[in-house]
């Protein structure tokens, strides 16, 4: 039987003792100069270099946090080369005992959408090696049950948009229908698919993607779904601070995993560590502003 995703997740937050995610976001404007140095602007160069930063990250990273999240589209607009570039460094991230959420906010319906989960959901099942998806729930319940049938089976997680990061998404998932916000109607259908899928830690493996630039509605859903893992996007370079997702976390420390993707993989850029590093010393930024975070959330995640 396949181990139930949200138990690894706990397990290996737990045991590294903190909650940050770190985004693997690739762009060719911020590559620190010794990786873009004398490179033609080819898809194929730009897909190794794309490897050689994350995999850079990773060697980095893997010994503080428990997972990572690959950011699908970098890679994709570099077309097939881009495409084995992230399969090499999602391969990478497993051989180094990360686990591994690929973000694509993928969704269908029908034969589709079990397509799209066979191939992204169970990291010994599928051909890219990823553990979670991210997914968007707005085609309906029918379109999230194959991800969740397949995540059950294989041991894998599903992270369901609920309410995002961006600003633009209160145009929709702020909408009152039925007398509740859309946001709200669409966490209970999640935390009713968490409730069955529970695992040991009492969370399912169904979970949500709850940003950190909205604390109030954070904390609302937090209390309206005890039992889904949070993604939560938006800290750092989006203005989201340890204070703005202590509410994610229950007693133990548990329950949201905090991702930050620009304000660790470009740190040399950022005014208190360009000085000390420099793109140079790229990863030395790179591990000391994770250690950084590791340490401020620390602090709200008081139960680890």
């Amino acid at each position: 039987m396949n181990e139930h995703f949200a138990d690894r997740l706990a397990n290996a937050v737990r045991r590294l003792r903190t909650p940050v995610c770190v985004g693997l976001d690739p762009r060719w404007k911020q590559l620190p100069d010794p990786l873009r140095r004398h490179i033609a602007r080819s898809p194929s160069a730009v897909a190794d270099a794309y490897k050689k930063f994350c995999c850079g990250v990773i060697d980095v990273v893997a010994p503080l946090v428990p997972v990572v999240k690959v950011q699908a589209a970098f890679f994709e607009e570099l077309g097939p080369d881009g495409m084995v570039a992230m399969g090499q460094t999602i391969a990478y991230a497993r051989e180094h005992g990360l686990l591994v959420i690929l973000d694509g906010k993928r969704n269908d319906i029908g034969s589709t959408a079990e397509a799209y989960a066979r191939a992204y959901l169970g990291a010994d099942q599928n051909p890219w090696g990823t553990d979670a998806l991210t997914v968007s729930p707005y085609l309906g319940d029918d379109s999230l049950a194959p991800f969740v049938d397949t995540a059950c089976e294989r041991g894998g997680g599903v992270f369901v948009l609920v309410k995002t990061s961006n600003p633009g998404g209160r145009m929709l998932q702020d909408l009152v229908a039925d007398g509740q916000r859309l946001y709200r109607r669409v966490g209970e259908h999640v935390e009713r698919l968490a409730v069955e899928t529970t695992g040991n830690w009492g969370y399912g493996c169904v979970g949500a993607v709850v940003g950190a630039t909205f604390p109030d509605q954070l904390a609302e859903l937090r209390e309206a779904m005890p039992h889904a893992w949070f993604l939560v996007p938006g800290f750092g370079s989006q203005g989201g601070t340890a204070a703005d997702v202590a509410a994610a976390f229950d007693a133990r420390g548990l329950g949201a995993i905090v991702n930050n993707s620009r304000g660790i993989l470009f740190a040399y850029e950022r005014p208190e560590y360009r000085e000390r590093f420099g793109p140079d010393h790229w990863q030395a930024a790179v591990e000391a502003a994770t250690r950084a975070m590791v340490d401020a959330l620390r602090d709200v995640a008081r139960g680890l």
